[in-house]
């Protein structure tokens, strides 16, 4: 069972790599949140890998963190979710976002990844809600700290920054790095990318 892999990234798109480990070629898939993290085509380069076994292929999975491999193989735990749905929860939420979610059974924000229904984000929040926490002691928008609307902004931030270029775990760190402490009115979306940009170009 292949548990990492390190060598020459040969080929890099945004699901998927090819990563040269001693002459020998291994295709990884991928989410878009360890993508954010590797370094050029030609460079060294290394993940962490799960192996998927099934009756007629092997595949194997890359992640950036032990804590992205973790809630990877926690959400193939769930009955009905399978590799391609668990590397969507990846690509769309960071991992403290996504168990935020789970802790404060937002379906809403749950229901925003691709291939998850109502009945599918109920099932995530009732079989995870008790152990997200082991994966992800921390969170990046709790209820405790930000109010809904302070929230929605912040993830909303996040995203236009996104669009604008910035890598998504830069994004995220940054936007609440700045709610942390702010009053609830300088909570806007518009003023936090302001501030994310001014703190980033710095």
């Amino acid at each position: 069972m292949i548990g990492s892999l390190a060598g020459i990234l040969m080929e890099s798109a945004f699901t998927e790599i090819l990563i040269d480990v001693n002459g020998v070629g291994y295709l990884v898939f991928i989410p878009l949140s360890t993508f954010d993290k590797l370094p050029r085509v030609g460079e060294k380069a290394g993940v962490l890998v799960y192996t998927h076994v099934k009756e007629d292929d092997i595949q194997l999975y890359g992640f950036a963190t032990a804590q992205e491999k973790q809630l990877f193989k926690m959400l193939l735990s769930v009955s009905g979710i399978g590799p391609k749905t668990a590397l969507n929860v990846l690509s769309t939420m960071t991992v403290p976002s996504f168990c935020t979610a789970i802790l404060n059974a937002d379906l809403k924000a749950i229901n925003q990844i691709s291939g998850i229904g109502k009945k599918t984000a109920e099932l995530l929040v009732l079989e995870l809600k008790t152990k997200v926490k082991d994966v992800s002691p921390e969170s990046s928008f709790t209820k405790s700290s930000a109010s809904d609307a302070v929230s929605k902004a912040g993830e909303d931030a996040v995203r236009a920054l996104v669009q604008l270029g910035l890598k998504h775990d830069t994004a995220s760190r940054t936007v609440h790095d700045l709610l942390t402490g702010k009053d609830q009115k300088e909570c806007t979306s518009e003023n936090l990318i302001r501030l994310a940009l001014r703190s980033i170009n710095k």
